[in-house]
C-alpha cells in the first residue's frame, strides 16, 4: 500500500494513578524527523520512544506531543535531614555559649532552616510506566498510519489516472511523428520544383535532406523511455511500500524526456502536447513529494 506523509493520530491511557495523552501529526520531509515534546520525567524514555516509532514511520517530519497527569496524592514525601539539623543545633549552642545569649530554639524554628525538611517526589516504577506509555504509543501510531494509508490510497488513484492520461499524450506524439517527416518531404519537393522551374530534381539530395530532418525531429527514443518511466511508476505505485524517493527520481527522468521532446518539436501540435506532458509531470511530481 502507499502511505502519505501527512497524518494524524491520538490516544490516551487513563488509570487510577495517571493519565497519558499522545498526539502525532506529520508533514512532508526528505527523511524521518521525529520531534518529541514530553514531560521531563519521560526524558529517560526518549531513545526508546524514537526506536519504537521508527517501525511505524519511514519518512516525514513528525511532531509527537505527550502529556502526563499524576492522580496519586502521595506522589511526594517529606524528608528529614537529621545530620544537618544536628549541625544547626551544635553551632547555635556554640554561639549562645560564646556570646552569653539566651537560646529560644524550638523544633518549629529549627524546621525553618534550609534543607532540614525537603519535599521529594517518590520514585515511579519505570517498567510499569513504560508499559502504559508504549501501549498508548502503539494506539496513536496505529491511528496515525491508518490516516496516512487512507490518504496514500487516494493519492495513488489520482496519480494512476494522471499517468494514464500521460500515456495517451505519448501515443499521440508517436502517431503524428511519421506524418511530420512526409509533410516535410512534400514541402521540400514543392519548394525545389518551384526554384528549379522544370529542371530535373536530384532525388538523392532530397532524400539526404529528409533524412537529416527526420533525425533532427525524431523522438522515438524519448517516447520509448518516457513510456517506460510512466509504466514503471504505475507498477511501483501498485506494488506499494516506502517508494517516495524512488518515484521522485523517476519523475525527474520523465521531465528530462519531455524537455527533449519539446526541444525537438517542429509542429505546433507536438509542441503543445509536450507542454501538456510537462505540466502533468509537474503535477505528478508535486504529489509524489507527499508519498512516504
Amino acid at each position: 500500500m502507499i502511505k502519505s506523509m501527512t497524518g494524524f493520530g491520538r490516544s490516551e491511557s487513563i488509570t487510577k494513578e495517571r493519565k497519558i495523552v499522545i498526539e502525532m501529526k506529520s508533514v512532508n520531509h526528505r527523511y524521518c524527523d521525529l520531534n518529541i515534546k514530553m514531560p521531563k520525567k519521560f526524558n529517560f524514555f526518549e531513545a526508546a520512544i524514537r526506536s519504537h516509532l521508527k517501525q511505524y514511520i519511514g519518512r516525514g517530519k513528525v511532531d509527537i506531543f505527550i502529556t502526563y497527569e499524576d492522580y496519586t496524592e502521595s506522589n511526594v514525601c517529606v524528608k528529614y535531614n537529621a545530620e544537618l539539623a544536628a549541625e544547626y543545633v551544635k553551632y547555635l549552642k556554640q554561639i549562645s555559649d560564646e556570646f552569653d545569649l539566651h537560646s529560644d530554639l524550638s523544633p518549629v524554628a529549627l524546621s525553618r532552616f534550609p534543607e532540614v525538611f525537603t519535599l521529594e517526589e517518590q520514585s515511579i516504577d519505570e517498567d510499569e510506566l513504560w508499559k502504559e506509555l508504549v501501549t498508548c504509543l502503539d494506539e496513536a501510531a496505529t491511528q496515525f498510519v491508518e490516516s496516512r494509508t487512507k490518504e496514500g490510497e487516494t493519492l495513488k488513484a489520482d496519480l494512476i489516472q494522471k499517468l494514464d492520461g500521460m500515456l495517451e499524450m505519448v501515443d499521440y506524439i508517436e502517431s503524428v511523428s511519421p506524418s511530420l517527416v512526409e509533410s516535410y518531404r512534400k514541402r521540400l519537393e514543392d519548394k525545389v520544383k518551384e526554384l528549379l522551374d522544370g529542371v530535373a530534381m536530384d532525388e538523392s539530395r532530397i532524400a539526404t535532406e529528409v533524412t537529416i530532418y527526420a533525425d533532427k525531429i525524431c523522438v522515438d527514443e524519448e517516447t520509448v523511455r518516457l513510456r517506460s518511466h510512466i509504466e514503471n511508476t504505475k507498477a511501483i505505485l501498485l506494488e506499494g511500500g516506502n517508494v517516495g524517493r524512488k518515484l521522485d527520481f523517476i519523475a525527474q527522468e520523465m521531465n528530462r524526456e519531455a524537455n527533449t521532446i519539446l526541444s525537438k518539436a517542429d509542429s505546433l501540435d507536438v509542441s503543445n502536447k509536450a507542454i501538456d506532458l510537462k505540466t502533468e509531470i509537474e503535477k505528478v511530481r508535486e504529489q509524489i513529494q507527499n508519498i512516504e
